[in-house]
């Protein structure tokens, strides 16, 4: 009894260590420690995200309008392509930095991570721009109807024109999290997070002199609280209290680094935009049966983000030991640490299988209760969550391979899986073969199953361990 307690103690002392933040050797520690300690606030920081992807869904579900939910389904989509380049450029940031922190080069660490930023906003300059001006343009082209394009368009031009906040806040989370600042990147989606609840009802509802801006609100809810995270990571970065340090000499633009990033950052992006792309063609697939399958399916897919979004945080994590400790040149220890962090994340993965196969219908009920939005919705969770432990253990995988600088191995991986496999298969069981969005939902589960199959055999090769950057 006494040794259950002393374990408790323990464990909790370690959760206030890992969420208060301190500079560690993660290449130094026990490794279960060291998952812990990164993987806590990771999970937290994801976590946080995760609910950035409901609470929009679920305020503006509260309209009672499909066409609402269909626009934030079709716009999200577009977005995924943003989302893919900041992700791709972060998982870039993460390599580098981690593997100079490795190396207790901080002060190239810094360099990396300025020249990453100026990156991302070279990226969102240009995503803003053409979503200012194009926004109905695109909704149109992804198949949304004249009705929806004419009542809920603006959500569309909001978060196309503010994307700067999701880019940056994004990049620089990887920056930290490179750099094992794990906490700074959770605090800053905490802030970020918490001001997106507060302001969401408030703008779509409307409150005393503030008027009802329907979906319009949830937009500017979502930039206004992702705009004050990234002041806040700014503040850390300017401070100089952290391990990147951003200063005069930081600024200075260097091309050989940025030469760098777009190295390491383009098979990540390649990657993440192949992954998203094949999301976009399902959503135009889905289209076609009609906008409450549209809408079923998009909240479900915020209820799959929910889920997978904490699991990136151990797979995160498993990236940041594996650079980290490939910079302090212990390939053994990086390729042990992914296999522990994959192990524990396809346990969670189970287990989130098994609610969404039993609960599913008062998940769905949460955000609609259309008959035929609840249909879909919960057909979707079903069949996607089949394939969810194949897929936790695979992403950490992926990610390993990601945080060594291999990035290109997984964007075959990519390639293979979803053009080759998963689009011709869902286009076909869905439209020729007649199964309706049914057939896109095991098309999900079996390519996701296969790729992380894949990986698992090419990562046990090890090539990954001789990456130069």
């Amino acid at each position: 009894m006494k040794a259950a307690i002393t374990k408790t103690a323990l464990l909790f002392r370690l959760f206030k260590e890992a969420i208060a933040g301190s500079e560690q050797d993660y290449t130094l520690l026990s490794m279960n420690r060291a998952i812990f300690l990164l993987a806590i606030p990771m999970i937290v920081e994801m976590g946080m995200e995760s609910i950035f992807a409901v609470v929009d869904i679920y305020f503006v579900s509260k309209l009672n309008d499909s066409d609402a939910v269909a626009a934030i389904g079709y716009t999200e989509s577009v977005l995924s392509i943003l989302y893919s380049l900041a992700m791709g450029l972060g998982m870039g940031a993460t390599a580098i930095v981690a593997r100079r922190v490795g190396e207790h080069d901080f002060k190239g660490a810094s360099n990396a991570a300025m020249q990453a930023i100026y990156l991302a906003l070279g990226v969102a300059f240009i995503i803003s721009m053409t979503g200012m001006f194009y926004y109905k343009d695109i909704l149109r082209l992804m198949g949304a109807s004249t009705q929806v394009i004419e009542s809920s368009s603006s959500y569309a031009f909001w978060m196309f024109t503010g994307n700067y906040t999701v880019t940056l806040l994004f990049l620089i989370n990887a920056v930290f999290r490179g750099a094992g600042n794990a906490s700074i990147a959770m605090k800053a989606l905490l802030i970020a997070n918490g001001l997106n609840i507060i302001l969401d009802p408030i703008l779509i509802f409307g409150w005393g002199p503030i008027p009802a801006m329907g979906v319009e609100g949830a937009a500017i809810a979502t930039n206004t609280g992702r705009g004050i995270g990234v002041l806040f990571q700014l503040y850390f970065l300017l401070n100089g209290k952290s391990i990147i340090k951003v200063n005069w000499d930081s600024l200075v633009v260097r091309a050989k680094i940025i030469t760098t990033v777009i190295k390491v950052s383009g098979g990540s992006i390649l990657q993440f935009i192949i992954g998203s792309a094949s999301w976009i063609f399902l959503m135009k697939v889905m289209s076609t049966f009609g906008d409450h399958a549209v809408a079923g399916y998009t909240i479900a897919i915020r209820v799959f983000i929910f889920t997978l979004l904490p699991s990136w945080g151990l797979a995160n994590a498993g990236a940041t030991l594996v650079g980290q400790n490939l910079g302090a040149n212990q390939p053994d220890r990086a390729e042990t640490s992914v296999w522990r962090a994959a192990y524990y994340n396809a346990f969670f993965m189970g287990f989130v299988m098994i609610l969404f196969l039993t609960i599913s219908p008062w998940i769905i009920s949460i955000f609609s209760t259309q008959p035929e939005v609840l249909y879909y919705g919960v057909q979707a969770l079903r069949y996607v969550s089949l394939g969810y432990i194949f897929y936790g253990y695979g992403m950490v995988v992926v990610q390993g391979l990601n945080g060594a600088g291999d990035t290109y191995t997984p964007t075959i991986l990519n390639v293979f899986g979803f053009w080759v496999f998963q689009i011709p298969f869902a286009y076909l069981v869905a439209i020729e073969l007649g199964w309706g969005p049914k057939g896109v939902f095991i098309a999900i589960a079996l390519a996701e199953t296969l790729m992380a199959i894949a990986a698992i055999v090419i990562f046990r090769r090890g090539k990954w361990k001789t990456v130069k950057i």
